[in-house]
């Protein structure tokens, strides 16, 4: 049985771990090492946030692909094939926003290290966490909490105010984790954003100034590099 929570993923380019959970989005954290790369797959079910936090990567489609450096982000649709690949020295940090929750939703259409036909990895290739790990609480309403993680400032916050996204910077990356912003048209409350939804500050603030409030326990994460 596997045991997210508590575990680290071993892969043939790296690994990767939970970082949080809620019944809407999981949020992983991937260590790739320098010239490895995940399969090419997709997700039939899911969409997928991809947030390169340090390092630089290379992300490969069927037809094309694109170049990140940290900080940078995006968002792939389901069923969208694509793979990573790791062009840093000391590899590449990504946190993955999957929405919604399943890790069996996966097709590799090829992979380096013969695993195209392969399911999800078993619990033989689970490790116990180290202190090291990430684990991301949920903070009370109007509260946050803090942390610094691969050369990146992490601040989750339950906020009740649009006020709390259209104060952001530009060039922060927020990440919603719970609720959403919405716009109400006839009494109707339409979302506008729902989690696992990964934007740049300055386009989320831009639509924030025009919408009309926020779903209850509105959660996001805002990342920023260290100074």
């Amino acid at each position: 049985m596997l045991s997210h929570n508590n575990n680290i993923v071993k892969k043939p380019w790296g690994h990767e771990y939970l970082c949080y959970e809620n019944e809407h989005v999981g949020l992983w954290f991937l260590f790739i090492e320098k010239d490895h790369q995940t399969s090419l797959h997709c997700h039939p079910k899911k969409t997928t946030g991809l947030v390169l936090l340090d390092g630089e990567a290379e992300i490969s489609f069927l037809a094309d692909k694109r170049t990140m450096k940290s900080i940078d982000k995006l968002m792939i649709r389901r069923g969208l094939f694509h793979s990573t690949k790791s062009l840093s020295d000391g590899g590449s940090f990504i946190f993955e926003i999957e929405t919604p929750v399943d890790k069996k939703d996966l097709v590799r259409l090829n992979d380096k290290y013969g695993r195209t036909s392969k399911p999800y990895e078993d619990s033989s290739f689970e490790s116990a966490k180290n202190e090291d790990c990430l684990w991301i609480e949920e903070p009370d309403v109007d509260k946050s909490n803090h942390y610094d993680f691969s050369n990146c400032k992490l601040t989750v916050e339950n906020i009740s105010s649009l006020d709390s996204i259209i104060e952001k910077k530009d060039d922060d990356i927020i990440v919603f984790l719970r609720g959403g912003m919405i716009r109400t048209i006839d009494d109707i409350s339409h979302c506008v954003t729902v989690p696992g939804d990964v934007g740049k500050g300055n386009i989320v603030k831009k639509v924030a100034q025009q919408l009309d409030g926020l779903k209850p326990e509105t959660i996001i994460m805002t990342i920023n590099k260290n100074d």
